[in-house]
């Protein structure tokens, strides 16, 4: 559906009618006058007053920005500009070909390139195995799910959404012939995995509430209907998915909401053999497998809330022994096995760190050292079993992004790639810091800053923060975060509590009954960096999405004044109705997250005390730019505009309010590397304008 700018430009914002509703639970009636917003045929949204509504914010957001259009047509350029168009990853050898994948000039999306191993690096054999240029031709949204390469090297699995719906369709094609096989697999939601010798294929299937509670193998050039369906999880709350072993020989059947998880077992080249379990699911108790020879590691937080590694025999999956304790220091978040030796991953307080081990010698540990005293680091893609040397993917707040191999007999890095930024770089004009802001209960929250070092003291200063799910925002590098950086700002992200950056106690501070520790955190680090002279009340932008776009709806709630501008991108802000509705893809695994209000009373009355949508109130509020997405099924279209709806009803200041809605794009916005950098340019022009900083 295109937007479209009206001949006449809005001269006032839309006021959605209000249309009285309500419900009662544990004896409370809540009020919802802006419930019409949720169109009844969803995901069908075919209301035509819903759409007209959406269509007069858009139209709205567009009257607003456009008098700042060459602001955001500077923006996108100097954005664009930063970006080397004709680009490719460093090739990675799997079997017998090397893999990369490459951008041309001016292109939104890649190509999916290999040639074989020991030919001339002179294009001659270069073979092109999947075009998403081609793909994504006439669709206004295009995103590539899953890719896969059959184990013999002549077949290939891809699946595509073209509208942000995350329901992807797989297909097949012969790699030599490009003859597309006739099997073709709707409404995935998962990777695609080659079994028995290239016979078959495993996925999951998103069902009619977009949630994976399957896994089905696909035997190739048989029906679609008569998949096998290898397992189906029963609780609603949990997600079932497949991945293969390192070593190739096993199928790994996971299931699992945020806090309990299920493994079983088959072999790769006979699934349909009866699933071996590993350990029956225990409340709390997470886990996830790997398999070399006939051991069984496990990766679990059942005797340590920060991980331990076990091993298994096959025979007796669920016989636990210790290989690596759990610790208060090094928080585990995953491992990788290899032929000779195993990798562990982690963080230190909060720094990653990744550290080759060996298993004929337990008390052998060689970390992989970095440089600089903050950064991001994690492997790479290594997809061969035997191997001498490691990918290695490294950046700082000041270092753009880059690739190593790690050589594991010498110990020692070789660079091979570093980001390459076209219009200039120069890391030595730039400083950054790695701070501890005391929180209000005493607590000592890291934020991670960089800055120019010729920017003066109390400028404006940009504050991004997420808090949610034990997911960590580390201190990585952007080309796009130099736009505000360059003219004055500093640019903060806080490590609020409800990401694990600091291990699982980090997370677990920050949900369920503790969640309103992640928006206090928050506040307290806008203080804390005004205390200490990085910027003053009022000079502070602030961004999140999704849960981090709920963060921005607390925390605008509770302490509006100390924010000049802020964008919350499909904010999850109907968090109570949401949570009360089991029928949304986003409710019942979510309740271990947030609490089940349905039965939870106490959940109930803590949901409701803090869930931006309900707890708007007469006050001023900060400049404000939202965006939605119509085929969203994550925070779903109606949250961002039912809110926006109440702040224009009930804010007291003539503050901007904008709503955009991407008529044909899900939680992710639009689709395409530049693409993406228009809407980010349309952001920094909104902080630079509330901001008054010249652009």
């Amino acid at each position: 559906m295109e937007q479209t700018t009206p001949a006449t430009p809005p001269a006032t914002p839309p006021i959605a009618p209000k249309k009285p509703s309500s419900f009662t639970r544990h004896g409370i009636t809540v009020s919802d006058d802006y419930a019409w917003l949720r169109d009844p045929g969803y995901p069908k949204v075919e209301d035509a007053e819903v759409l007209d509504h959406l269509k007069a914010e858009n139209a709205w957001f567009e009257a607003r920005m456009q008098p700042h259009q060459g602001t955001i047509d500077a923006l996108f350029t100097e954005m664009r500009a930063r970006v080397k168009e004709a680009d490719k990853s460093v090739p990675q050898k799997d079997g017998d070909f090397l893999y990369w994948i490459e951008f041309e000039e001016g292109a939104e999306y890649k190509k999916w390139w290999r040639r074989p191993v020991g030919a001339a690096d002179d294009g001659s054999a270069d073979e092109l195995i999947l075009d998403e240029v081609a793909l994504a031709a006439g669709h206004d949204y295009f995103r590539l799910g899953a890719i896969s390469v059959s184990n013999d090297g002549s077949k290939l699995a891809w699946s595509v959404d073209d509208n942000g719906s995350e329901r992807f369709t797989a297909r097949i094609k012969v790699i030599a012939t490009g003859e597309v096989l006739p099997d073709v697999i709707e409404g995935t939601n998962s990777g695609l995995i080659w079994v028995k010798g290239d016979s078959g294929l495993v996925y999951s299937l998103a069902n009619e509430n977009w949630r994976t509670d399957n896994v089905r193998l696909h035997w190739l050039g048989q029906p679609v209907d008569q998949d096998v369906e290898l397992y189906h999880e029963d609780d609603e709350g949990f997600r079932a998915g497949a991945a293969l072993s390192a070593n190739e020989k096993w199928l790994i059947l996971s299931t699992g909401d945020h806090e309990t998880s299920e493994v079983r077992l088959v072999p790769a080249d006979d699934p349909l053999a009866p699933l071996k379990l590993v350990k029956a699911r225990q409340a709390g108790v997470e886990y996830d497998v790997d398999v070399r020879d006939d051991t069984l590691f496990v990766h679990t937080n059942d005797t340590h809330e920060n991980f331990r590694l076990a091993t298994a025999p096959l025979a007796a999956p669920g016989e636990w022994t210790t290989l690596i304790e759990g610790s208060d220091d090094f928080y585990l978040t995953g491992f990788d096995l290899f032929r000779d030796f195993y990798v562990v991953e982690g963080r230190v307080r909060g720094l990653d760190r990744i550290e080759v081990r060996y298993y004929d010698d337990p008390a052998r540990i060689e970390p992989i050292t970095f440089p600089e005293a903050s950064y991001e680091a994690s492997l790479g893609d290594n997809p061969e079993w035997a191997v001498e040397k490691l990918r290695v993917s490294y950046e700082s707040m000041v270092s753009p992004a880059s690739v190593y191999d790690y050589h594991v007999a010498d110990k020692s890095l070789e660079l091979l790639k570093v980001q390459e930024i076209p219009s200039g770089y120069d890391a030595s004009l730039y400083e950054t810091a790695r701070l501890e802001i005391t929180a209000r209960d005493g607590t000592r929250v890291p934020v991670s800053v960089v800055w120019r070092k010729d920017r003066a003291e109390g400028g404006p200063l940009h504050l991004y923060g997420y808090g949610a799910y034990g997911i960590a925002i580390g201190p990585g590098f952007s080309t796009t975060r130099l736009s505000l950086v360059d003219r004055g700002f500093a640019y903060a992200i806080a490590h609020i509590r409800g990401g694990d950056d600091l291990g699982r106690r980090w997370y677990k501070d920050g949900k369920l009954d503790k969640r309103t520790n992640t928006f206090n955190d928050f506040v307290d680090v806008a203080r804390g960096l005004i205390d200490r002279g990085f910027t003053q009340e009022g000079r502070i932008s602030i961004s999140g999405g999704s849960a981090g776009g709920e963060l921005m709806g607390a925390v605008i709630n509770s302490d509006p004044h100390l924010f000049g501008a802020v964008v919350a991108h499909v904010p999850f802000v109907d968090v109570l109705n949401t949570m009360l509705d089991e029928s949304l893809p986003l409710t019942p695994g979510e309740w271990p997250e947030w609490g089940n209000p349905i039965e939870d009373a106490a959940a109930f009355e803590l949901i409701r005390a803090y869930s931006p949508y309900d707890q708007v109130k007469p006050q001023a509020y900060p400049p404000l730019l939202v965006t939605a997405g119509l085929n969203d099924p994550r925070v779903t279209y109606w949250e961002p505009a039912k809110w926006v709806a109440r702040l224009r009803e009930l804010k007291t200041d003539d503050n901007e309010l904008l709503l955009k809605t991407n008529m044909g794009a899900g939680h992710g916005g639009k689709s395409g590397r530049f693409e993406s950098l228009k809407e980010m340019a349309e952001e920094f022009a909104f902080v630079l304008w509330q901001l008054g900083v010249p652009a």
